[in-house]
């Protein structure tokens, strides 16, 4: 494979303390969190497809790709960019070579298998294929330059895009997943003297199967069922017998649950945790119009009917939402009739905030 250009810019890495058997999170700045780096990432992808001209698609196929990998690999650029990607990316597994050494796979990494069918697909693509015939030989100052307009597109300050906060980013999200600080840094090839008596209390086993754990869950959260929120809290109002809690999904719209004082003591729910909604398909209503008016639901979500599945008795309509997410609502089939609705119209979801369950992963 030909010779990449090496990326230049300092690699910050976590912290390498710990305290009370916890790993330590970085402490150096701000970076990306779960459901921003989620925005991130849809950005790119639209980015990716919102061309004409097929050449110019193919081009953002390529930054895409290269985003995704250091997203789920923690890699860096330079690293990423000297990958053979017929040759490294091999199902649900990434070798990452030496940069010094080219050392074939210094370190193997594994990816969420929905990921994995995902790149495999497109590079069955005979026309992206020939575009990587001299692999990611990309100027790593257009990546950068790339990464940062689309962190800017998002609202966030364009450093906290580029390729190493990125990297950082995933390093953070790892360690928030409870995945041991040893396992994290052994992804991220950083092994410093500090960690010898850490990682004596993991087995390389025990390290993989963790990572294995997380990646699964992980991907769970995107491949949910339908009705189901992974997101971030970002509002809490207690009230004298019951709170309203808020999160933020992965593609930036806003759930309500309301639950008792005493559900929000027991589960521990704060600000900026993660956390999963469920709302089940009887408690989603259906309603047209371009303004939604005269509702009180708390959770008023606008999208299009991706398909209705009729039964005898009821029927499924499928909504689906500016991000992709599917929402199911169960409606009589008599009344699905009677109401006319079709696929590629637009509606409006709306449920109540009692309706929606929420869920730690504790």
């Amino acid at each position: 494979m030909s010779k990449v250009f090496a990326a230049s810019a300092a690699d910050p890495m976590p912290n390498d303390s710990i305290q009370a058997g916890q790993p330590a999170l970085p402490e150096d700045g701000p970076c990306l969190d779960t459901v921003q780096l989620a925005r991130l990432e849809h950005s790119f992808r639209a980015w990716a497809d919102n061309s004409p001209r097929r050449d110019i698609r193919l081009s953002r196929r390529r930054i895409l790709l290269i985003f995704l990998l250091i997203r789920y690999t923690g890699a860096k650029l330079n690293e990423i960019l000297q990958l053979d990607p017929f040759v490294d990316i091999n199902g649900q597994t990434v070798c990452i070579r030496d940069c010094e050494t080219e050392e074939p796979c210094a370190r193997a990494i594994a990816i969420a298998e929905p990921l994995g069918r995902e790149i495999e697909a497109v590079l069955l693509d005979p026309e992206f294929r020939r575009t990587l015939a001299n692999g990611f030989a990309v100027d790593p100052a257009f990546v950068r330059r790339k990464f940062y307009e689309r962190a800017e597109e998002c609202g966030f300050a364009k450093h906290l895009g580029g390729p190493e906060m990125i990297r950082r980013a995933r390093a953070v999200e790892l360690m928030r997943g409870n995945i041991p600080l040893p396992a994290v840094q052994k992804l991220l090839g950083h092994a410093t003297p500090s960690l010898t008596a850490v990682h004596a209390s993991f087995s390389e086993e025990e390290l993989r199967q963790a990572m294995q754990l997380f990646i699964k869950r992980e991907s769970s959260r995107k491949t949910s069922a339908r009705n189901s929120f992974f997101g971030k809290i970002v509002a809490i109002e207690r009230g004298d017998v019951q709170a309203r809690i808020t999160l933020v999904n992965l593609g930036g719209h806003q759930v309500a649950s309301i639950i008792t004082r005493e559900s929000l003591d027991r589960l521990g729910l704060g600000l900026g945790q993660l956390i999963t909604a469920e709302v089940k398909a009887p408690w989603i209503m259906l309603q047209r119009g371009h303004r939604l008016t005269g509702c009180s639901a708390d959770n008023r979500l606008r999208g299009e009917i991706a398909r209705i599945n009729r039964g005898a008795v009821n029927s499924e309509c499928v909504v689906r939402l500016d991000d992709h997410t599917e929402l199911c609502a169960l409606v009589s089939t008599s009344e699905s009739k009677a109401a006319g609705f079709v696929a590629g119209e637009q509606v409006w979801a709306i449920f109540n905030g009692f309706s929606v369950i929420l869920h730690t992963d504790d």
